[in-house]
């Protein structure tokens, strides 16, 4: 159990730095979703389109460099070394993108359909986020968790902060006070959403600083070379990845006639948002388990513990999952404030199942980062990639949004399973099948007779929860109480 008590340890606290962030950042859904705040249902569609191409850029700018920083930090003996290539490897490729973003800002405005005005902020903000991945990722290697949880809610707190202000307080302020007046522009609000995130993540890089005075500034050509034939397929994975994650509403807003594109895009998102808590709970998760992985790579015996790494990760992910399906309705009016989304709720149990698909494969990652074989991350994302772009642009024009969540969960069903097919022939694992399909099959189960049979219906909904629960508790009862004592 030594294993999984460090694991338990750095999750709970890499937890925080996730799951308060993100919890705080989660009062700008119903901010966002409230009557007046934005002008329509089709104004957040907008917002989350930026978002979506957000996710792909920050993909393509760390190109893998994060993971192959901490495959090399791990192994190679002059660590500061790797910690100045991969600093000044960053460095470098956020200038040039920086330049020739800027330089071309008209042309990317008019390929995205974006005003000029939003990509100048989205350029800042990319710029600064690139910035900041090695620091955080040093933090995450050197053991320094608490720091990395205090930068992590800083920007948050901020960027929430100037959310409120910008979109609740400023408009009231100008008309009595005039230097809010001078501020103060109507119908600006997503330009100052974006604002926010530029104020947020620059006090972030200001906040990271020290680190860039620390490291020693000597580039090496041989191990940089070594680290990109590492990082490429990583990055390739990134970009799959990215598209399973997000595509969706950019194909939605490219396919769907433009009367109704960006409203059920501001639909789907808003839902889609219900499903944070298995997202917030596998990010946690996965932030522990990444350093862990390569920590106790050379260990005894290290399959044992990454074999009840995932147990629990299935136990605790197949709880989540049927607890805020049958309790949906009761977080929705506290979640998407308006009634004028609730239209796209049917898509929250696939969105919680796919997700937590998605946490399972990263668990069985494992295999392909410990054995240097990053190239089969690139395969199975790519074949994720593929299902979702093929799902949604034949059903799109169709079904609509139900065609996007569905192509979600199929492909990262896929990934799950490939990972597990290919890890068993090159790092067998002993995963205890038999208990991990039992949660499974149980909770996915009971939570689509919950909801799409007997929503709403409690008298069902928490027995179902309660059988769950013992069924969990019983087989998992001594390491619980050993986790808790310790």
């Amino acid at each position: 159990m030594s294993g999984l008590k460090v694991l338990f340890k750095q999750t709970f606290i890499y937890g925080l730095a996730t799951v308060l962030p993100r919890m705080l950042s989660f009062v700008l859904v119903p901010l966002y979703t409230t009557d007046g705040v934005l002008s329509s249902v089709a104004e957040y569609g907008k917002i989350s389109v930026i978002f979506s191409y957000f996710v792909l850029f920050n993909v393509i700018l760390a190109y893998g460099m994060e993971t192959a920083f901490f495959r090399f930090f791990n192994k190679t003996e002059n660590k500061n070394q790797v910690l100045a290539t991969a600093s000044l490897s960053l460095i470098g490729s956020s200038a040039v993108f920086f330049s020739l973003a800027f330089l071309c800002q008209n042309q990317i405005a008019q390929f995205m359909g974006m005003e000029v005005a939003y990509i100048k902020l989205v350029i800042w903000i990319l710029l600064l986020d690139a910035l900041v991945i090695i620091p955080f990722s040093w933090l995450r290697a050197t053991g320094q968790p608490t720091r990395y949880a205090i930068i992590k809610i800083a920007n948050v707190v901020v960027n929430l902060g100037l959310n409120i202000f910008f979109l609740l307080a400023l408009s009231g302020l100008a008309e009595n006070i005039p230097v809010f007046k001078s501020i103060y522009i109507p119908n600006f609000e997503i330009n100052y959403i974006l604002i926010a995130n530029v104020v947020a993540s620059g006090l972030t890089l200001a906040l990271m600083m020290p680190f860039y005075t620390k490291i020693t500034y000597a580039f090496n050509w041989n191990l940089w070379k070594k680290m990109m034939r590492y990082a490429l397929p990583v990055l390739v994975a990134g970009v799959a990845f990215s598209v399973n994650e997000t595509f969706d509403r950019i194909l939605l807003d490219k396919l769907l006639p433009d009367a109704i594109a960006d409203t059920q895009i501001g639909m789907y998102s808003a839902c889609y948002k219900i499903a944070l808590f298995m997202t917030l709970f596998a990010t946690a998760y996965r932030l522990g388990i990444e350093p862990f992985f390569f920590s106790h790579a050379n260990t005894a015996n290290p399959q044992k513990n990454y074999a009840r790494i995932l147990e629990f990760f299935v136990a605790s992910g197949s709880v989540i999952l049927l607890v805020v399906v049958v309790f949906a309705d009761v977080l929705k009016p506290f979640i998407v404030r308006s009634e004028a989304y609730w239209e796209a709720m049917w898509i929250v149990p696939i969105i919680l199942i796919a997700n937590f698909c998605l946490g399972i494969y990263h668990n069985l990652s494992v295999w392909y980062k410990i054995t240097d074989r990053t190239k089969f991350g690139a395969y199975i994302s790519i074949t994720g990639a593929l299902i979702t772009l093929i799902v949604n642009i034949v059903f799109i024009k169709t079904y609509g949004y139900k065609a996007s969540a569905m192509a979600t969960l199929i492909a990262y069903a896929v990934m799950m399973l490939l990972s597990y097919y290919f890890g068993r022939k090159y790092y067998p694992i002993p995963y205890n099948l038999k208990k991990i399909g039992l949660y499974l099959l149980l909770s996915v189960g009971f939570s689509v007779i919950s909801f799409y049979y007997f929503r709403g219906n409690f008298a069902i909904g928490i027995p179902m929860l309660i059988v769950f629960l013992s069924i969990v508790y019983s087989l998992e009862r001594k390491d619980i109480k050993q986790i808790l004592k310790s």
